[in-house]
């Protein structure tokens, strides 16, 4: 059969069949096949225990299966830990025997099995190793040929034939389009947004067309179909961020990273890969829990923004009903901070209305935003950064605003009202700064330079500010350029410092962060 490669198929109706067609190299699972009949007796129970204790092995023996299991349902269980090279269903004892294309990736998926309980239709499977190294079966099933024949097909690089229709239907993966991208959409959101319909196993993310998208693997191939039906044509935040949601071609991602464009749940070992943020190992586990699904209530930007944050450590969501745009930032510079360069910094995520410093306690300040989201986008960008030499803490406040000095009371300016300010980023609706909301980095992106300022001119202006430019990049037109700190805490001093800095000529001189390196 065309494309099938080296994966086999059987379909065996009971253990007699099992014994007769020597399906084995050697030894005998019938403890085990037996097990899935579950009639109680003590001696059945205590023949699975022992077999808990197996040595590892690329053959497992899944148990538990709900009635009418398809074989798509089973392949869908080990895909995202490797190739599938065979499959073997007892269709009357509710179990499966599944082969992998190598050890290590058996030993990958009980592993991540045994902290994220597997499910098919909804129902808890159990998968363990099996006595036996190697699966032989027959040829009897052709559903389930074309199913692998599918499979095989796309994990060897190929074009599904006759199988194509229905490998799309059955594929674990989707590919997600983001339309009306207003507000940054991360890996942490979509996978909040996901997790509430299944296990999530993968995720990429990048930009075609100059279009965010994502593939997205989740555990079982139902699950991927009950998330599209649920959330295509959806909006992430009001009135943008669309959920635009296809099946992919692909069966299985291949995810050589874990940082802030990809993730595989299943290995939190991975690598971060060069210049990229790695996966905290607590957020791995978070991402584990049980709970995880439960972050996002409902598809509200308070909602994704909260479930972003809280999905990169840095915010608890409990104790705060999320509904204030006000923010409380602690363990501030007390020697250094003003009300301006916080409404500076916390503008380049949102339009800084009010900022208090508390006269009690100079080291904190409240923060008032123009919305909640942009209060949670603010929070989530910039907890945990370094100001003036200090970690700064952000969180939600109780308070639902700032409230301005009353008339005549002298409060030594430690209150500011920006709501007229002519520097806020986000006014126009649908403005392009929406699209260009990034993490503090070292990289800044300068705009509205005079043409007659040179890049000595800059690199010595951002090197006044304190600290030292690395790397600095003019785009054609001289408008506008890229220059690199040597650290993250360079740049936020530099753009705290610089943005609005009057070049001459009226030209004021705009600063955010970048993505790009130079």
């Amino acid at each position: 059969m065309d494309g099938i490669g080296d994966v086999a198929v059987g379909v065996k109706r009971g253990s007699d069949e099992l014994l007769s067609n020597s399906l084995y190299n050697s030894g005998s699972d019938m403890s085990s096949i037996s097990d899935g009949t579950s009639n109680g007796s003590d001696s059945k129970k205590l023949r699975v225990e022992d077999r808990m204790e197996a040595p590892p092995s690329r053959v497992l023996h899944i148990r538990k299966l709900p009635n009418e299991t398809s074989e798509t349902e089973v392949i869908a269980l080990g895909l995202p830990f490797g190739k599938v090279t065979n499959i073997l269903t007892l269709k009357g004892k509710n179990q499966a025997f599944l082969e992998l294309g190598t050890e290590e990736a058996a030993i990958t998926m009980v592993n991540y099995y045994s902290t994220v309980t597997p499910h098919v239709r909804n129902v808890p499977v159990f998968i363990q190793y099996s006595n036996h190294k190697e699966l032989k079966t027959d040829a009897g099933n052709q559903r389930a040929q074309a199913v692998l024949q599918a499979v095989s097909a796309v994990q060897g690089g190929g074009t599904p034939t006759s199988g194509s229709d229905l490998a799309a239907a059955s594929s674990p993966v989707l590919r997600i389009i983001i339309d009306n991208m207003f507000y940054p959409v991360t890996l942490d959101v979509l996978q909040q947004i996901f997790s509430k319909f299944g296990t999530v196993m993968k995720i990429i993310t990048f930009t075609k067309n100059n279009q965010f998208q994502a593939l997205l693997q989740f555990n079982d191939p139902s699950t991927a179909q009950q998330a599209k039906i649920a959330l295509d044509g959806q909006n992430i935040y009001n009135s943008c961020c669309t959920l635009r949601i296809d099946y992919s071609k692909l069966v299985n991602l291949n995810v050589k990273y874990n940082n802030d464009k990809s993730r595989d749940y299943t290995r939190p070992e991975l690598p971060a890969g060069d210049g990229q943020p790695a996966m905290d190992p607590n957020m791995a586990a978070a991402f584990q829990g049980k709970d995880s699904n439960s972050l996002l209530g409902a598809l509200s930007p308070l909602n994704a923004a909260a479930a972003a944050a809280a999905a990169a450590g840095r915010v608890a969501l409990s104790g705060h009903s999320g509904s204030s745009g006000v923010l409380l930032a602690s363990n501030l510079n007390e020697e250094m901070v003003t009300p301006q360069s916080l409404f500076t910094l916390f503008g380049v995520y949102g339009d800084t209305q009010r900022v208090k410093i508390l006269y009690n306690k100079k080291d904190s300040a409240l923060i008032q935003m123009a919305d909640a989201s942009q209060a949670q986008l603010a929070m989530s960008h910039l907890n945990g950064q370094k100001m003036y030499g200090k970690v700064i803490r952000v969180a939600l406040s109780k308070h639902t605003s700032v409230q301005l000095p009353r008339d005549g009371l002298d409060d030594q300016g430690l209150t500011k009202d920006f709501t007229n300010s002519p520097l806020h980023r986000f006014k126009k609706p649908g403005s392009k700064n929406f699209q260009n909301i990034f993490p503090p980095s070292t990289t800044l992106h300068l705009s509205n330079i005079p043409t007659d300022v040179t890049e000595e001119d800059l690199r010595l202006l951002f090197s006044n500010a304190g600290g030292t430019v690395n790397a600095f990049k003019f785009f054609q037109d001289h408008k506008m350029a890229l220059l690199q700190m040597s650290t993250v805490e360079e740049a936020i001093q530099g753009l705290i410092d610089l943005h609005n800095y009057n070049m001459g000529d009226n030209h004021h001189l705009r600063v955010s962060f970048s993505k790009s390196s130079i």
